[in-house]
């Protein structure tokens, strides 16, 4: 269970045992870009770790018991103790082990990058929308949402001049907003950026981030488990296995 391509853990499955000492768990999903999140941040910290992946759609009894809504991602530490939520989970790993900080230690670049986070807060939403939607004649309008939310970056990367969300360097806000970008031109959205030189800058330079090419979407995968799960199939968190 320690791979992020183990096979996941569905309704009457046993639970894990407890977490190792001097490691955390993060109970995950292959495809889940909120998870993806919190995978990033653990790989570039260089925190011992281990994966958990859970079957979004046949869920083990005993994960309500790790959260009540059934989401991930979800980190347990060896004393049992429990933290939810994407950008929780992120934050609290940067301040757990602050030997390599992802966000910033100044009060204002740190305060700059949250609100990076909060400009890009309504784009997750209009992926899912878009995903998610049946009408095809509703998809145009998603799109020009999409594109809206896109241009609103655009401009704060340009106004600051720099390379990557938070400065010169990656930072925790790259990684937080990374897992959405990845997902553009598999899911045929990637027209929403052809606007936006600064932001296609910096999805190439994200790529070559040992970390972030450590842990790419398969877009053919990305594609195969989309199909099932928007069919409720129990077998798309496993697609590919």
């Amino acid at each position: 269970m320690s791979e992020a391509s183990a096979r996941s853990l569905g309704k009457g499955s046993a639970p894990p045992g407890p977490v190792p000492e001097g490691q955390i768990r993060v109970y995950s999903m292959r495809f889940c870009p909120y998870a993806e999140r919190t995978r990033l941040v653990l790989k570039a910290k260089g925190i011992r770790h281990e994966i958990v992946n859970i079957n979004l759609k046949n869920k083990p009894e005993w994960f309500f018991k790790k959260n009540p809504s059934g989401l991930v991602p979800v980190l347990e530490d060896s004393r049992g103790r429990l933290i939810r939520e994407s950008l929780i989970t992120c934050e609290y790993l940067d301040e757990a082990y602050p030997e390599k900080k992802l966000f910033p230690d100044d009060p204002y670049e740190r305060a700059c990058q949250r609100m990076t986070i909060e400009l890009f807060s309504k784009v997750p939403s209009l992926v899912s929308s878009f995903i998610r939607t049946k009408k095809k004649e509703d998809h145009p309008g998603i799109k020009e949402e999409l594109r809206k939310e896109m241009s609103k970056l655009e401009e704060a990367m340009t106004n600051r001049k720099v390379a990557f969300f938070g400065g010169d360097s990656l930072s925790m806000v790259d990684y937080l907003l990374w897992p959405w970008f990845e997902r553009l031109e598999v899911l045929e959205l990637d027209e929403c950026i052809a606007h936006t030189p600064n932001l296609k800058l910096w999805m190439a330079a994200m790529q070559k981030d040992p970390t972030v090419s450590s842990d790419l979407l398969d877009a053919k995968s990305f594609r195969g488990f989309l199909s099932l799960y928007l069919q409720d199939s129990h077998e798309a968190c496993d697609y590919g296995l």
